[in-house]
């Protein structure tokens, strides 16, 4: 269960908009981000949240990694988002590839405030 899991919640998102409605051009970004991290996609699903009277519903999109998953939530009436990057490390160590994919996607939101957190999943003893 050896893992490294790295979350990012960002507001003040001063990327084109779309990036935070727009469901399928988010996954089609994610999954490419993914395979020039070097990891291995193996599914993805996109959804959009309806409409509300304070503006576009927001957006998630997952991709289902072999190595384990990396999620995007979006708030555009808040110009916020959250990240969501969880690698397993049995086998081999995939975590520069989790902070490069991480890496990439804060560049693609380019967030006014970022506060990154980094959790060692797995180190219960037996």
């Amino acid at each position: 269960m050896d893992g490294l899991h790295l979350t990012a919640d960002l507001r003040g998102c001063r990327c084109d908009g779309t990036w935070l409605t727009d469901a399928d051009r988010l996954l089609a970004r994610c999954v490419a981000l993914v395979q020039t991290a070097g990891l291995q996609s193996v599914a993805q699903l996109a959804h959009t949240f309806p409409a509300t009277t304070q503006g576009p519903g927001g957006v998630t999109a997952t991709v289902l990694l072999a190595e384990s998953h990396l999620c995007v939530h979006t708030w555009p009436e808040q110009r916020g988002a959250t990240l969501d990057v969880y690698v397993c490390n049995l086998g081999a160590d995939h975590s520069a590839k989790a902070h490069q994919l991480l890496s990439s996607l804060l560049v693609l939101f380019d967030a006014e405030q970022v506060q990154q957190q980094a959790l060692q999943r797995g180190s219960v003893s037996p």
